[in-house]
């Protein structure tokens, strides 16, 4: 895996004019974590191509390891899998450790009954790890017959999982909190002794995402039913297949390269990110458009900016990774933007939406914060102030600033190491990028 080293704190330049580049993007972090699992779960070997290497992806790998899978790294950078055919072996380890990865932890708790009978799996991370809610994916897993709890009793990590299958049959799950639980549960669904209908209570959140696990369920041979994100069935008795799978290019890191184009009336083109794409965040793109942004949604996503931002009103609900980058453009249109739709972001590697107003305060911005939206107005004089950007050990949060950068002096970034979790290079593809552009 990927090693980069930064210093603990980064001064970023602002260019001397817009930026113009043509980007390549590693691959979905989303995406591979969601192949791994059901390449790990697959009848034969499987191989992903152009996988995310990254913390994430990292944690899944040596956890499915753990439990049991042959999962190796080539040269060529792609993970090789043999399928365990929906068993797992009891934890070599314990607790396994997945740091701060959402994806790994949900989709770990409700697949972890897949281990032998009589074996546990506990899963565990880091602090912020065991503040973030996992309640409802726990509930749903006892009433579909899953020994399962939180071991310290707060609805949180560390998780204790009982192996020896998954009964299955009907669960009611929330849909407001986080579409990983609903993902989590599709995923091991076609292992249960009966069918699993789940019906989601009130409104479910980041319908993208479970769009993208519906479609790579598909490409290893499993279906489900959608019945318009009320109901969602999955026949027992189906099983992956391994195969060849080439992982999408990172959508939502697509974002801050998109925003460099935005903010700096410049232009920059996805080689590898189109139309076809299954990831919800590739539509960000067009949120733009309504910021005056030129866009062409073709093969290649390219965008140029325009030379004054419009203000946006826009409720970002279905694609809340995005939130953080719209809100530092917002920071450089003509007025007041309000972005709605961010409940979920409270739950996030941290409370996401405190922390863009902490941030974007220091710079001189205004933010109006509330339970779920952000009103952000611009200096009414276009004066922004030096600052050193606290990251929250958040890569969005670190990424999303490095746009602020592009435009004003003395924006320095703190920890930015912590862009590990999801692009580990990001600095040297920023500084390759845009560095023609930079004084």
């Amino acid at each position: 895996m990927p090693s980069f080293e930064y210093p603990e704190k980064l001064p970023l330049t602002p260019v001397s004019g817009p930026v113009d580049a043509a980007v390549r993007l590693p691959g979905s972090k989303s995406i591979t974590n969601r192949a791994l699992l059901l390449a790990a779960l697959a009848d034969g070997p499987s191989i992903l191509r152009d996988p995310l290497q990254s913390d994430d992806t990292l944690y899944m790998f040596e956890a499915l390891r753990s439990l049991g899978v042959d999962v190796t790294l080539t040269d060529a950078g792609d993970f090789e899998v043999t399928g365990v055919g929906g068993a797992f072996t009891a934890p070599k380890k314990s607790p396994i450790f997945i740091g701060n990865s959402g994806t790994t932890v949900r989709f770990l708790t409700a697949a972890a009954c897949l281990a032998p009978a009589g074996s546990d799996v506990v899963l565990d991370g880091v602090a912020r790890m065991r503040e973030r809610p996992i309640r409802d994916l726990l509930g749903a897993l006892i009433t579909l017959g899953v020994d399962a709890e939180s071991t310290h009793s707060n609805g949180c990590p560390p998780v204790r999982v009982r192996g020896g299958g998954l009964p299955g049959g009907k669960c009611l799950l929330r849909g407001d909190v986080s579409s990983q639980f609903l993902t989590a549960l599709l995923q091991v669904a076609p292992y249960a002794q009966k069918d699993v209908e789940i019906e989601i209570v009130g409104d479910l959140i980041s319908k993208p995402y479970v769009d993208m696990t519906q479609n790579v369920m598909h490409a290893f041979g499993v279906e489900m039913v959608n019945d318009n994100y009320r109901t969602l069935t999955v026949s027992a008795g189906q099983r992956y297949q391994g195969r060849e799978y080439d992982v999408e290019a990172d959508a939502s890191n697509a974002t801050y390269f998109l925003a460099a184009a935005a903010v700096t009336g410049g232009n920059v083109v996805l080689e590898n990110l189109g139309a076809g794409s299954i990831q919800g965040d590739a539509k960000f793109a067009r949120v733009l458009e309504k910021m005056g942004c030129n866009v062409d949604f073709g093969a290649q996503i390219a965008l140029r900016g325009p030379k004054t931002l419009k203000a946006i009103d826009v409720n970002l609900e279905a694609i809340p990774d995005t939130a953080q980058t719209l809100a530092v453009i917002a920071a450089f249109a003509d007025g007041p933007s309000t972005i709605r739709g961010l409940s979920s972001l409270r739950v996030k590697e941290t409370d996401r939406v405190a922390a863009i107003t902490n941030e974007l305060t220091k710079l001189g911005v205004r933010v109006e914060e509330g339970r779920d939206y952000w009103i952000i107005t611009p200096p009414l004089d276009g004066k922004y102030n030096a600052a050193e950007i606290k990251t929250y050990d958040d890569h969005r949060m670190a990424m999303s600033f490095a746009v602020a950068g592009l435009r004003l002096p003395s924006v320095t970034i703190l920890d930015p190491g912590c862009v590990a979790k999801t692009f580990p290079d990001f600095w040297e593809r920023w500084d390759r990028f845009f560095y023609a552009a930079k004084q």
